[in-house]
């Protein structure tokens, strides 16, 4: 499936910003399954200085500074991106979860690439809730996918999506007490709970289809940035993409922009500004499938 993405970002400030340095995590990745046909991001006001780099998670980074003074700036990606991301293998054929986790707490783990996602991150502090919450889905015996699926399952079940009532400073313990959020939470949700019994789990974003069609339910998360969970399998499964806010394993509808150990390290745009007093922002999300 080929998409046509826009992720338009307005900052308007109430005074003007004399100085501003921003990154942002914008560009589709290339990968297995994926491939990004075109892709640019601009800036208005036009930057006095950009750069392009790769980040520690093989992520591509968008970084700019501006000098000139400014009361908005917007920040616009504009990308054609091909979809078709491998599906898992049977959930049997994972390994047992106990197994994986005693690998991981070796002081040597075999598997280095899942290493660092084992444990606690800026966002996400696995506790005792996440623990309780995750015991259900992977009794013993279960593999590591059986496990991680009905966890994805109970998620969309258990907690509402209600946009609004949570934002990024909202505690992870808040959200698992109160079992409400948007996807971002979800995604944090479900990787505190497999790290909470030592597996690994990576926090993703990007973005999910629209459906406009009459008849055909929008899914959750739609017209803005998404964000799911990549559980690891094992090394010859691999990553497998899991989205609780609508408990599907992404293929063709997810677009995946950027991975890391949680929302800090993929936030969309951030920045540093000297000035600007009060702002407000918007994001527009569009993404068409192309015939």
């Amino acid at each position: 499936m080929r998409y046509r993405i826009s992720h338009r970002t307005t900052y308007r400030y109430s005074s003007s910003v004399d100085l501003a340095q921003h990154l942002a995590h914008l560009r589709p990745r290339v990968l297995s399954g994926q491939t990004v046909a075109q892709c640019e991001v601009a800036v208005d006001p036009a930057p006095d200085e950009r750069a392009t780099h790769i980040d520690h998670f093989g992520n591509t980074v968008d970084s700019f500074r501006i000098d000139t003074a400014h009361e908005e700036l917007v920040v616009e990606m504009r990308a054609e991106v091909d979809v078709s991301l491998p599906m898992p293998p049977a959930a049997k054929t994972t390994p047992v979860w106990q197994v994986m986790r005693e690998d991981f707490a070796a002081p040597f783990p075999g598997e280095i690439e899942a290493e660092e996602f084992v444990h606690a991150s800026p966002l996400v502090v696995p506790d005792e809730a996440a623990l309780a919450y995750a015991r259900p889905s992977f009794p013993e015996g279960a593999t590591i996918l059986q496990g991680a699926r009905d966890l994805t399952r109970r998620i969309r079940r258990d907690f509402a999506y209600t946009p609004g009532a949570t934002d990024i400073s909202t505690p992870l313990a808040e959200v698992f007490a109160r079992r409400v959020g948007v996807c971002q939470d979800f995604a944090h949700v479900q990787i505190a709970a497999l790290r909470a019994l030592g597996l690994p789990a990576a926090y993703v974003s990007g973005y999910i289809r629209t459906y406009r069609d009459p008849g055909q339910d929008a899914l959750r998360g739609a017209d803005a940035s998404h964000a799911w969970v990549a559980v690891w399998c094992g090394a010859q499964a691999g990553w497998v993409h899991l989205d609780p806010t609508n408990d599907l394993v992404a293929h063709e509808e997810h677009v995946i922009v950027a991975w890391g150990r949680d929302f800090s390290d993929v936030s969309p745009v951030r920045g540093i500004i000297l000035g600007g007093g009060h702002h407000t922002y918007g994001v527009e999300v569009e993404l068409v499938p192309l015939a």
